[in-house]
């Protein structure tokens, strides 16, 4: 096949690269400007975001062509299953009944330092109080539910590359 005539994919590449960004910028703003401290939940959702930023743009860079799309698109299938889990976790804690939500645990900041690794990824998908707690929404939609939405798009576009290379 001739992939001379394929047309490139560093726009897209570009595109989610500012996508992710603009993710991160939007958490940011809501940290340091609204005083919005992120839970344990939207702190890994963070770091999904980084990795969706950092493929994109060495895909942007790399500007791939044949398998090598596809490989950027199973990345990306993967990053996106990951998010929209963990999104998806994080709006079901949202919408449990007030008595069956988690208690309030000592926080991240806590595991991390005194935890295992295994310990402190159990107890991040386990939940806490505070990651159920509604701190901002728009359109009636909570951070996490926008998230969920951002993670279904990329989702979308990565299946389209992984099984189509374009």
């Amino acid at each position: 096949m001739n992939t001379n005539n394929i047309k490139s994919i560093r726009p897209a590449m570009l595109i989610g690269f500012l996508i992710s960004v603009a993710m991160m910028a939007t958490a940011f703003f809501f940290q340091y400007v609204l005083y919005l401290e992120p839970c344990p939940l939207c702190s890994v959702q963070r770091l999904v975001v980084i990795a969706f930023g950092v493929v994109f743009l060495i895909g942007f860079i790399q500007g791939p062509k044949g398998w090598g799309r596809r490989i950027y698109g199973l990345l990306l299938t993967l990053i996106s299953i990951a998010g929209l889990v963990i999104a998806g976790r994080h709006t079901w804690l949202q919408h449990l009944p007030k008595e069956k939500v988690p208690e309030c645990g000592p926080g991240l900041d806590y595991w991390m330092k005194n935890l295992p690794t295994n310990d402190v990824i159990q107890k991040i998908f386990e939940g806490s109080g505070e990651c159920a707690d509604i701190v901002w929404s728009f359109l009636g939609l909570s951070i996490p539910e926008w998230s969920l939405i951002a993670f279904v798009f990329f989702l979308a576009y990565s299946l389209k590359l992984l099984f189509l290379g374009r």
